[in-house]
């Protein structure tokens, strides 16, 4: 098999199902061979299952490509080294990252568990920096032994994390935690011959499906060619074209992707303002502060778009 990913090692997490299972399949139609690692829990991230990882490496192997599981949970610092070690081990180095587990524990805020709060972050947060902490070790040794690194890191946030979402305090707080690593590590790593990016995706999935997002487009049916608007699949191209060499001037943005549609998040920026020579009296900011936030841009929606 040959593409735009040819001979590339790629570790996908939360690869058995949903959008991680269409990143590794996608990678592997071009060329890459793909660590395939999922812990085959539950949405909320209960139980196990080998099955999931398994069976999307076994479609691999019959389309040719080459690819080999791993259950282990990114929330575990160890454990994420030792899906980065599978890589390099089995297939004699690493260059792509894609962090992708997920779960979720939605709850309105006042009734939000600590558990809750800190199980989603783990997974998300967590994972995100244990998976990419052991890859980097590799290429920060490789870079002082004098060899060339052409990686890549992509990680996934989401509209709850860069737009905000009701309901989604935890996992919106670990997607916008993702965001601002990406920005970091793109500054930090690009002396290394890495590039960081992020997307922020839209698609149907047993994560999503039933929210009121989709309600309208999950028995929609899909075109002559196959197509749906809201298929995990969709998301694919981008990443792999991240993932590839093509992608290497790249880096230190999150992309919104969705059906047919890319776009590239705008970061945080300074609006409105005001000065003086000196320090304000509490009371002054009176007429000053709501003005201000009269002259700002509102806060987006899910679809990032400004708030009427």
């Amino acid at each position: 098999m040959s593409g735009i990913c040819e001979g590339r090692v790629v570790v996908i997490t939360g690869a058995g199902r949903g959008i991680g299972r269409e990143h590794a399949l996608a990678f592997a139609r071009e060329g890459a061979k793909v660590v395939v690692n999922d812990l085959g829990g539950s949405v909320d991230g209960d139980g196990a299952d080998a099955g999931p990882a398994q069976q999307v490496v076994d479609e691999i192997r019959a389309m040719g490509g080459e690819a080999i599981a791993t259950t282990d949970s990114v929330s575990d610092y160890a454990a994420a080294g030792h899906i980065v070690r599978s890589a390099i081990d089995t297939f004699g180095g690493l260059d792509v990252v894609v962090n992708n587990a997920g779960i979720l524990r939605d709850r309105m805020f006042v009734n939000m568990t600590e558990e809750e709060f800190d199980s989603v972050l783990a997974v998300h947060l967590r994972g995100t920096f244990a998976v990419t902490r052991h890859a980097v070790d590799y290429w920060r040794a490789r870079a002082k032994a004098g060899e060339t690194n052409d990686a890549r890191i992509i990680s996934t946030s989401s509209p709850s994390g860069i737009f905000g979402n009701i309901g989604q305090a935890n996992y919106g707080a670990a997607k916008a935690g993702i965001a601002a690593m990406t920005i970091i590590l793109a500054d930090e790593l690009g002396r290394l011959g890495v590039t960081a990016n992020a997307i922020a995706p839209v698609a149907l999935t047993r994560m999503t499906e039933g929210l009121p997002l989709f309600a309208e487009t999950e028995g929609a049916p899909r075109d002559a060619s196959g197509y749906h608007p809201m298929d995990p699949a969709n998301i694919s191209p981008l990443v792999v074209w991240l993932g590839s060499p093509l992608s290497a001037g790249v880096t230190g943005r999150v992309f919104t992707v969705m059906g047919g549609e890319i776009g590239v998040a705008e970061p945080w920026v300074k609006g409105p303002a005001a000065s003086r020579d000196g320090r304000w009296d509490p009371a002054e900011l009176t007429d000053v502060v709501p003005g201000l936030v009269a002259r700002a841009r509102g806060n987006s929606d899910m679809g990032g778009n400004p708030r009427a």
